[in-house]
């Protein structure tokens, strides 16, 4: 695949400018967030426990574990054993928070939309492009293209982080009711699960378009 044969410090000036806003992006949200983060640990009380359900950890443990491995057998040179874990992790820890910071928009402080969507595109663009400026000694040519692709699996990880069941209620995302980060019910992990399923297929065979089946 055609990359942008041009060492970082040479960059265009588009996207030499295009990498330093978006790194000055990163670096104040994370600054923004150890600042104020007794007032998010006070506003998002719950989401540790509420991200950290078990059937959660184990579907990031098993996808994590399965797309670090199935990285060099794809047919996108781009994405290796670093890359793919980094996504994901990021993905697993944000996506929940971000979908549902956005959906709630209305309620939403704007610092706290802004800080979503820093951490949105930071996992799902801004730490793969940047790994592959310091592996490559380029941009990614495919830089705008992951960004679709790897965005559509970012919204679909915030869904399914955000599945539960509620009494009284069924199945539905928990960013859409009144009480968002409350931890699982008990019992509810089999129909979770089978809610998840038509998600977790999509996502397993958007990754598997790119692999390789022939090596």
């Amino acid at each position: 695949m055609t990359m942008i044969r041009t060492p970082w410090f040479e960059l265009e000036p588009v996207m030499a400018a295009y990498v330093a806003a978006w790194t000055l992006a990163v670096v104040s949200a994370l600054t923004h967030l150890w600042l104020k983060r007794r007032e998010y640990a006070e506003a998002y009380l719950g989401y540790g426990a509420f991200l950290l359900a078990p059937w959660k950890v184990g579907f990031f443990a098993l996808a994590t574990a399965l797309i670090t491995w199935m990285a060099p057998y794809t047919t996108d040179p781009t994405w290796d054993r670093i890359d793919a874990p980094l996504m994901a992790t990021l993905s697993f820890f944000s996506a929940a928070w971000v979908l549902g910071v956005l959906y709630r928009w209305r309620r939403t402080p704007p610092s706290h939309l802004a800080v979503a969507a820093v951490l949105w595109m930071l996992s799902a663009s801004w730490c793969y492009d940047g790994y592959l400026l310091f592996r490559d000694g380029m941009y990614p040519i495919t830089w705008w293209s992951n960004i679709v692709a790897s965005s559509i699996l970012y919204i679909i990880v915030g869904l399914v982080w955000n599945l539960d069941v509620r009494p009284g209620r069924g199945a539905t995302f928990a960013f859409m009711e009144p009480t968002w980060l409350l931890p699982p019910t008990p019992g509810a992990t089999t129909r979770i699960l089978l809610w998840a399923s038509p998600f977790l297929l999509l996502g397993a065979a958007s990754l598997a378009y790119f692999v390789d089946w022939g090596r």
